[in-house]
């Protein structure tokens, strides 16, 4: 999304545009991250409705799944998606160029051999799950959300979910809405550490009400073998050994910048824990050599971010007035129910140093929530107190 949303506004902009991609158009988010995952959760949804269905007088008896039916059903969805990127390409005039591309000089990129010139280069290559060492982490069984979202997907009847974050609660929420036995474990106090704590206690409490084992402050140790599968074996809060046990194992610990082989020997931009340091333009330390998205360092790996980055970007390059306002990124986790935030937690705007005033309604006192059987959420405004 950093990369084609970039190209398709360059294009508008009357800028000569090429797109180099050595895999499937879409990246990261249409292939494996936020299309197919929200297909899986909508499927899981429904099922979950549909059994939960005698609370509104409904009888639906015997309601089942077809997990590979599933699968295909996510698989047509990103197809469609990803024809209509190439369709775009076309009719906006993006040249597409399959391969793998080596920035080789400043404004020079090699695709498998052949050198093409240009008077800029954005840098949209994403990032690739982290696989923490672990030991055990290569064992049959344990799989990234690579895996999980890959065409055929994978049916665990137990999974054990290394990560609270959003990877992995998207995912306990999936799998546990197919009838499956969860179990997540994170390493902070508490889950989504990155959000609110209000949403993260809530969030803990409708996930064990549905059944959901959770672990915080617990350090996995290993992963083993064992009679039925696999077993995670994990220290406590209390510093005591646990296991956990199940037929798959997700390691969902964040992801990293991805731009292995992309510069030739000699061609080496600013970096900082593995990603590109890049200017308030998004600029690396290479003039014309421009990085959006995931790859560079300290960015909010959201792909509605590197899209508003990317036309930020080819915005300048075109000299028109930049559109897009990347001080508040909008947050989003599809759990049931969803969780959306932007803009300062309670916490964050405590720490800045001004008196905090908070106003929050449950969602049960609105009837619509009511009358749907809504599981309990709230909304919740911050704001400064002075004004």
């Amino acid at each position: 999304p950093g990369g084609y949303v970039a190209a398709e506004r360059s294009a508008e902009l009357g800028l000569k545009t090429a797109v180099v991609e050595k895999g499937q158009l879409g990246g990261t988010c249409l292939n494996r991250g936020c299309m197919p995952t929200k297909a899986l959760l909508h499927a899981a949804k429904q099922l979950s409705h549909m059994r939960s269905a005698g609370a509104l007088g409904l009888i639906a008896d015997g309601v089942d799944y077809d997990f590979n039916a599933v699968q295909r059903c996510k698989n047509v969805a990103v197809d469609q998606l990803r024809e209509g990127i190439a369709q775009g390409f076309k009719l906006k005039k993006v040249t597409h160029l399959v391969g793998t591309a080596q920035i080789t000089a400043p404004n020079t990129v090699s695709v498998d051999g052949e050198a093409i010139t240009a008077a800029n280069i954005l840098i949209a290559t994403g990032s690739a799950p982290v696989r923490p060492p672990i030991p055990g982490l290569d064992l049959p069984g344990v799989v990234t959300s690579d895996e999980l979202l890959s065409p055929e997907g994978r049916d665990f009847r137990q999974l054990v979910i290394i990560g609270g974050g959003v990877i992995g609660m998207e995912f306990a929420a999936i799998y546990r809405a197919l009838g499956r036995a969860v179990t997540v474990i994170e390493a902070a106090p508490r889950l989504l550490p990155a959000m609110d704590r209000e949403i993260s206690q809530s969030l803990a409490m409708l996930l064990k009400k549905q059944g959901i084992e959770i672990a915080l402050n617990a350090r996995v140790e290993r992963i083993v073998d064992a009679e039925d599968g696999l077993a995670v074996i994990y220290t406590d809060k209390k510093g005591e050994e646990c296991c956990a046990e199940a037929d798959g194992v997700l390691a969902a610990v964040g992801r990293r910048a991805y731009f292995d082989g992309l510069f030739a020997d000699g061609l080496c931009p600013e970096t900082a824990h593995g990603a590109l340091v890049c200017s308030q333009h998004f600029e690396t330390s290479i003039k014309g050599i421009f990085a959006v998205g995931d790859v560079i360092a300290g960015s909010v790996q959201l792909a509605h971010a590197a899209s508003a980055q990317g036309i930020s970007v080819v915005h300048r390059l075109a000299g028109r007035p930049i559109t897009t306002n990347l001080n508040y990124v909008p947050s989003c986790v599809y759990v049931d129910p969803e969780i959306a935030s932007v803009g300062m937690t309670e916490a964050q705007a405590k720490a800045a140093g001004s008196p905090v005033l908070v106003g929050k309604t449950p969602t049960l006192a609105n009837g619509k929530s009511l009358i749907e059987h809504c599981e309990r959420g709230f909304i919740k405004l911050v704001f400064r107190a002075e004004d």
